[in-house]
């Protein structure tokens, strides 16, 4: 593993260039130094983790160089912590980033909450450069940041229209597990890989998205199913699997096929491979519905917008605290949400069960393991 920025945490003052908390004598100037994009980005790193230098320049910058330019910027303001692998056989992976600590404390103080301890973010840093599944991790938000790409600022040009089309929520698998539960106990969260909302000429498909990267068997990425079953799945959205290769989709589809026959699972599914190149990526026409009915066979190649819509209907709306690409997520204490989610069933007595997070926890990195 190749570290190539230091800049975990600053330890010297404001002389140096970084504005740091020392002594007691806080300085919030690096805030304003920061671009709005600089903002969305740290919002983004936190929810999600990790971005390659490509995922980040695809959704805020005109192009690549220009997105280094920026970043390495940030870097040296201990905003960012990047990170690169080596190679077999000579060469390194692109650049990666993560939330420096200097935008980890920035964050806490934006949320009103306690910042992690320095020594303890480090190791975390340290945890995310060296995961097992840092690679799935940056597949699924390369799948989210090609749909965010439609919304790039710097594409879109002065007479694009004010409502907000493309992707219009993204949740990561932690925030997906905080509100989606197999039953009112709160017990059998859910675990997709993300859950998003894709708007295009009026229409509004809602998906989670089981991301595939072939180390699986197909028996267990089919077992997945009995967790959709026993949730509402369909009151929020199709289930998508994107799968690394036409001949991985086509085992998939035989799988689904052997495992339910003509019997409809309840859930509305969708593939795709991710071989299929297309220029608007998985916004594209590359998704094929599953039924019972048609078995393994391919049914015509669709754009993500032309799958069927699915799940609540929610006003575009923007605060101070809501993410990045989330004007149509839905509160979970909405009670039209809560009816979706337990049908003729008790509600939890306790609003937030054990999955709450604590004030520090919320701004540090959680760490993947493998399944």
């Amino acid at each position: 593993m190749n570290i190539n920025n230091t800049h975990i945490y600053s330890l010297v003052g404001r002389r140096g260039g970084r504005s740091v908390h020392r002594g007691g004598h806080p300085d919030a100037g690096a805030w304003f130094r920061l671009l709005d994009r600089d903002r969305r980005l740290l919002a983004l790193l936190s929810e999600h983790k990790a971005f390659t230098t490509d995922q980040i320049a695809s959704m805020e910058f005109a192009s690549v160089r220009r997105a280094q330019d920026r970043l390495r910027k940030l870097r040296e303001m201990g905003m960012l912590f990047a990170f690169r692998e080596s190679l077999y056989g000579g060469g390194t992976t692109q650049t990666r980033h993560a939330l420096g600590y200097s935008g980890a404390r920035l964050i806490a103080a934006q949320s009103a909450q306690t910042p992690p301890a320095p020594a303890k973010y480090a190791l975390g840093l340290e945890r995310l450069a060296c995961s097992p599944m840092l690679d799935h991790r940056l597949g699924v938000n390369g799948f989210f940041a090609a749909l965010a790409a439609h919304r790039n600022p710097t594409r879109l040009g002065p007479a694009t229209p004010d409502p907000v089309q493309g992707l219009t929520q993204w949740w990561s698998e932690r925030q997906c597990a905080k509100v989606f539960w197999t039953d009112a106990s709160g017990d059998g969260d859910l675990h997709p890989d993300g859950y998003g909302c894709f708007e295009h000429d009026g229409r509004t498909v809602r998906f989670f998205l089981e991301y595939d990267t072939g180390t699986e068997s197909l028996k267990t990425v089919v077992s997945k199913l009995a967790d959709y079953e026993g949730f509402p799945t369909d009151k929020f959205g199709i289930l998508l699997f994107s799968v690394h290769s036409a001949r991985r989709e086509t085992g998939l589809r035989t799988a689904l096929n052997r495992a339910f026959g003509s019997y409809a699972p309840g859930v509305m599914i969708a593939t795709t491979s991710r071989d299929l190149a297309h220029p608007d990526g998985p916004a594209g026409p590359v998704w094929a519905l599953w039924t019972g009915e048609r078995g393994d066979a391919l049914a015509q190649r669709v754009r993500l917008a032309d799958l069927p819509e699915r799940g609540p209907r929610i006003a575009h709306h923007t605060s101070a605290e809501q993410l990045p690409y989330n004007e149509a997520a839905f509160d979970r204490d909405d009670p039209q949400i809560q009816n979706l989610l337990y049908p003729n069933q008790t509600r939890p007595t306790t609003r937030y069960p054990a999955w709450h997070d604590t004030a520090e926890d919320s701004v540090l990195l959680e760490w993947d393991t493998p399944a």
